[in-house]
């Protein structure tokens, strides 16, 4: 038995079907409503979860206002040229290890949130998102798993213009940091909850359009593969977030950059969707003719 922690209203909540329930609240005061602090405890969560047939459930998801599901992260950390079709689309070579950037924590948003875009130029990423829930170091990859709080349903918004303002050292960090740029969501799923966690059908659709559609089998660095590697350089800690990279067709290939007013909906097979409108909020200030 496992769990599905969500973010209701910036409460700690589990789901069970349509419904939710507080975790404070059931938990007579055990756990505090903040949602990261509840992966300090998951053995908890599961028993919980395990009960809440019995319990009477606090709402209904659909009348909620869904924040991300793990609420104050130290880090994260995202991994670039994952699949293989993505970086045949951008005319690169498979790399030997993982390409490991970061996007700042303060982009994190919920699975119903406004994209706000500044430029011409902001690109989708759909991507499966692992959250760690066990701090570790030099993490071996067969136990790399044991490390996994739950997997969510991601999306590595970009701004191309600034990720690649500067031709000879692109700007990974900034270019996919804007604040709204890292929706995820809708819940925390933890991997027990999942039949076949390492194959998983990821889809990303633009309106009613779909341009990525793949399966998480054909990543290139597997989630064992990524914590073992970064673990070897930085200690992974509770609450960080590691999205493991996207698809091919994203919309700097074909030019097909998001619009104001475009429903960007991101879906991962047993984990749920991310429905997210994008809305022009401004112009960058400072552009690359400056």
């Amino acid at each position: 038995m496992g769990f599905r922690l969500a973010n209701i209203s910036g409460r700690a909540s589990l789901v069970e079907d349509d419904n939710y329930y507080d975790l404070e609240v059931i938990s007579d005061g055990e756990f505090n409503s903040n949602p990261s602090d509840a992966l300090q405890n998951q053995n908890r969560m599961k028993q919980l979860n395990g009960q809440l047939s019995k319990m009477e459930p606090t709402g209904v998801i659909n009348d909620s206002e869904l924040g991300p599901p793990v609420s104050s992260s130290a880090n994260c950390y995202a991994v670039g040229l994952n699949y293989k079709n993505h970086a045949e689309e951008s005319g690169l070579e498979i790399p030997d290890v993982p390409m490991i950037f970061t996007k700042h924590t303060s982009c994190l948003v919920g699975p119903c949130a406004t994209i706000e875009m500044r430029s011409d130029a902001v690109d989708y990423e759909a991507e499966l998102v692992a959250v760690i829930g066990k701090t570790g170091k030099d993490i071996k990859k067969e136990d790399a798993w044991d490390h996994v709080a739950g997997l969510c349903v991601g999306q590595d918004i970009s701004d191309r213009g600034v990720q690649f303002s500067t031709k000879n050292l692109p700007q990974f960090n900034l270019g996919k940091s804007f604040d709204t740029f890292g929706p995820i969501g809708p819940f925390l799923v933890s991997p027990d909850e999942l039949p076949n966690k390492d194959g998983l059908e990821i889809e990303c659709l633009v309106n009613d359009e779909v341009r990525q559609k793949d399966n998480t089998n054909d990543l290139i660095f597997d989630i064992p593969f990524i914590i073992c590697y970064l673990s070897e350089i930085v200690t992974l800690n509770v609450g960080d977030v590691i999205f493991t990279g996207t698809p091919g067709g994203v919309g700097v290939m074909e030019g097909k950059f998001l619009k104001e007013g475009d429903i960007l909906t991101t879906r991962i097979e047993g984990l749920g969707s991310l429905r997210n409108e994008c809305k022009r909020i401004a112009d960058r200030s400072l552009t690359e003719e400056d």
